[in-house]
């Protein structure tokens, strides 16, 4: 069979920063900065993905051009069946976000048409928009019905096929995802009391970091930017010879960081203006906005807007988590892409069910002090995600870098490729590995 391409360089990066932008920076960077302490928060995440980030992601990309494969295919082309493992995990983080993913996702769809018919940015009130949320997360069918319609919106648009469906989907949509934040950045930012919310946000208080602000910037670094899931090598598999991945990775991350700084910028001086709870956790962007929109002219059809844009970012993301598992059935059994599609969505589909009802009547059935919801998140960010990279960068640096090395820069050996090398194969595995243990031990 033969193995899709995308049709330009531009596509292919668009494609991949829509990938990470998504909820990642829209819906989860303002909450978790806003749990974690705020500026100081910020600087770790920045420094993580300027550094970190940018190496694992091109090593990702490289990898997935070496072989024209998925992530499982990919490892095992490279290494052999014990290998392979790291891939199977990297599908299986990418399984598991999805099926929480799709729930959020649907609360973006309920959202946009509540925002059409009215049935928000009616009150400034804390305590009215957070029943206004509670309620709706917690309705036993309510979410699943939305789950269900963004889960099937993340499927259409892949069975269509790479080129015609997450390259021409990304490139119109990204752009308007980022006009729209600037227009509600502005009001943010103009409300009576944002300016608490700006130091906050930008003005770092070191006293705030402990081995936990580590764990959760390391986690939603990699959660952001789509590493440890297997996305970026199933995207790099579809790139040809004469992209340079190094620059295409930065490009990729910038644009992912831009995101989530304007989102930061969008929802916290807001939620401090209004006297909102900065630690209200992942309904936070759902209870702060509507406010927002209250207070302005035309509030409903701005909130419209927002939640539109919210739907672009959640599905350029869903798609690519889709993407690595149809991928996967395909690279592996052979079957067409409608039916691999839909394989999936059942799989994803039926766990998220069970996110989703961890929040409302299941919410009493807890491990470690976790929902269902909350443990899928913490699994997959906190674990899951760094162990794999820790996993494949000893791979890349140690078994099979001969390969590696010429996707990176051409294969010609040189101070920088030694210095790449080393960080690959000493420097990022030991660093996530005590940032692992920083957290976990507190």
């Amino acid at each position: 069979m033969a193995r899709s391409q995308w049709g330009s360089r531009l596509g292919f990066i668009l494609a991949s920063a829509g990938s990470a932008i998504g909820l990642g920076a829209v819906w989860k960077f303002p909450y978790v900065t806003a749990t974690q302490g705020g500026g100081a928060f910020l600087l770790i995440y920045l420094f993580i993905c300027l550094t970190l980030g940018l190496i694992l992601m091109a090593t990702e990309m490289a990898i997935g051009r070496a072989t024209h494969l998925g992530p499982i295919g990919a490892f095992r082309k490279l290494g052999n069946k014990k290998w392979a493992g790291i891939g199977i995990m990297g599908v299986l983080v990418a399984f598991l976000i999805l099926s929480f993913y799709s729930v959020v996702g649907g609360w973006t769809v309920a959202y946009l048409g509540k925002a059409i018919t009215g049935g928000i940015a009616n009150s400034t009130d804390p305590t009215t928009n957070g029943n206004l949320f509670t309620d709706f997360i917690t309705d036993p069918l309510q979410p699943l019905i939305y789950h269900f319609i963004f889960g099937f919106l993340t499927l259409f648009t892949v069975v269509s096929g790479v080129e015609k469906g997450i390259e021409r989907i990304s490139k119109y949509l990204m752009p308007i995802l980022l006009i729209l934040m600037l227009i509600l950045i502005g009001r943010a930012v103009s409300l009576p009391g944002a300016v608490e919310g700006l130091k906050f946000f930008l003005l770092p208080d070191f006293s705030k970091i402990t081995g936990a602000t580590w764990l959760e910037a390391l986690g939603l670094a990699f959660f952001s930017l789509s590493l440890g899931i297997g996305i970026m090598i199933t995207y790099g598999s579809y790139v040809g010879p004469e992209a340079k991945l190094v620059s295409s990775a930065a490009w990729v991350i910038l644009l992912t960081l831009l995101t989530c700084f304007l989102s930061g910028l969008m929802v916290l001086p807001a939620v401090f203006a209004f006297g909102f709870e900065p630690g209200a956790g992942p309904g936070l962007t759902f209870i702060t906005m509507p406010a927002v929109f209250a207070s302005m002219p035309f509030g409903h059809l701005l909130a419209a807007l927002f939640f539109a844009l919210l739907l672009v970012a959640a599905l350029t993301s869903s798609i690519s988590l889709l993407e690595v598992l149809v991928s996967f059935l395909i690279d592996e059994f052979k079957v067409h892409r409608l039916k691999a599609g839909i394989i999936a969505f059942v799989l994803f589909f039926l766990l998220g069910i069970a996110a989703s009802l961890s929040l409302g009547a299941w919410s009493s059935y807890t491990l470690f002090g976790y929902n269902i919801f909350d443990m899928l998140d913490k699994l997959t960010q906190n674990i899951l995600m760094p162990l794999g990279e820790i996993l494949l960068t000893l791979f890349v640096a140690w078994w099979r870098w001969d390969k590696i090395k010429v996707q990176l820069c051409g294969g010609n050996d040189s101070v920088w490729l030694s210095f790449l090398r080393f960080a690959l194969g000493v420097v990022i595995p030991v660093i996530i590995f005590v940032i692992f243990l920083q957290g976990i031990l507190g």
